[in-house]
């Protein structure tokens, strides 16, 4: 592991980029930067596009490493080029932590939540990530309901999974997402904290992760999570609020950062020149940075 990069993550000032979509979601992120799906033909294409856009937003002087410390990618952009250097060689150059998104997508509702589909090739891409020198990596899973079991199931996949990948060198990001649109969403909150508090709790001293984490209703639900001593970082997720929204709900969260994706890039225009689209970036980073650091 990289001590420098740890350090970073774990004491820096900033927020974590989520420049993640993955095939499912590619379609839409391209639509809302003005790339319509009628304008490419195949999948092929499309991950040329959506390479193109992250490699715009990447090399952009908006996206710095004064106020981004890391940025979490999916697998294609992690194999991909950005200036002769593969992304994460890239980034690093620039100062910022490269994380990669190792799920397969949602399993099926059940119990109230939606577990990760299998990873069958898990151990493969932690090998491809440390040749490529990864940092850390991002799975996620959806949390509809307050279902006691349902939510010890995420939880417990999750870190099942997480002790591989400290095992390969990395540290995990977990991602128990609340939907935001939950009508017991405080209660989900109540359970899933006390559930990842069991797990982490049974971690060895040299066992650390990261949480990525749905704002919470009651402002500073997650503290205790966050104080944690084998908690590098607490990230929280946009879930679908506008910036505006989750940036506000973020400044009453006492040691939160951001690690939005849609709210990060959803002003973002293909069709924007390129002062106008570092100046549109440099807001949103502006706004979220200023979100992470300066609370209420």
């Amino acid at each position: 592991m990289n001590q420098a990069q740890f350090d970073k993550v774990k004491s820096g000032n900033g927020f974590i980029a989520a420049l993640d979509q993955s095939g499912g979601s590619t379609p839409k992120a391209l639509a809302a930067y003005g790339v319509p799906e009628d304008s490419y033909s195949g999948e092929d294409e499309m991950f040329d596009l959506v390479h193109q856009m992250r490699t715009r937003i990447i090399t952009s002087p908006s996206f710095n490493s004064d106020q981004i410390l890391g940025a979490i990618l999916f697998e294609q952009t992690m194999d991909r080029e950005i200036e002769g250097q593969y992304t994460a060689d890239y980034l690093a150059d620039k100062g910022v932590v490269p994380f990669l998104k190792v799920d397969k997508g949602l399993a099926e509702q059940e119990n109230g939540v939606q577990l990760m589909k299998p990873i069958h090739d898990l151990d493969e891409t932690l090998r491809r990530a440390n040749e490529r020198n990864i940092f850390g990596t991002k799975m996620r899973s959806v949390v509809h309901e307050p279902n006691e079991q349902g939510i010890k199931d995420v939880v417990d996949q999750q870190f099942d999974i997480g002790k591989r990948i400290i095992e390969a060198g990395l540290v995990p990001i977990i991602e128990p997402e609340v939907d935001i649109h939950s009508e017991n969403k405080e209660k989900c909150e109540e359970i899933l904290k006390q559930e990842i508090l069991k797990h982490l709790n049974n971690l060895s001293d040299d066992q650390n992760v990261m949480l990525k984490l749905t704002i919470p209703t009651k402002p500073n639900q997650y503290k205790e999570l966050i104080d944690h001593p084998r908690v590098v970082r607490v990230v929280a997720l946009s879930g679908g609020y506008s910036r505006e929204e989750a940036n506000e709900k973020l400044k009453e969260n006492d040691g939160l950062i951001a690690s939005f994706s849609r709210a990060l890039a959803g002003d973002l225009n293909a069709n924007q020149s390129d002062e106008e689209f570092n100046a549109t970036l440099k807001n949103a980073v502006d706004s979220i940075h200023d979100a992470s650091v300066n609370k209420k």
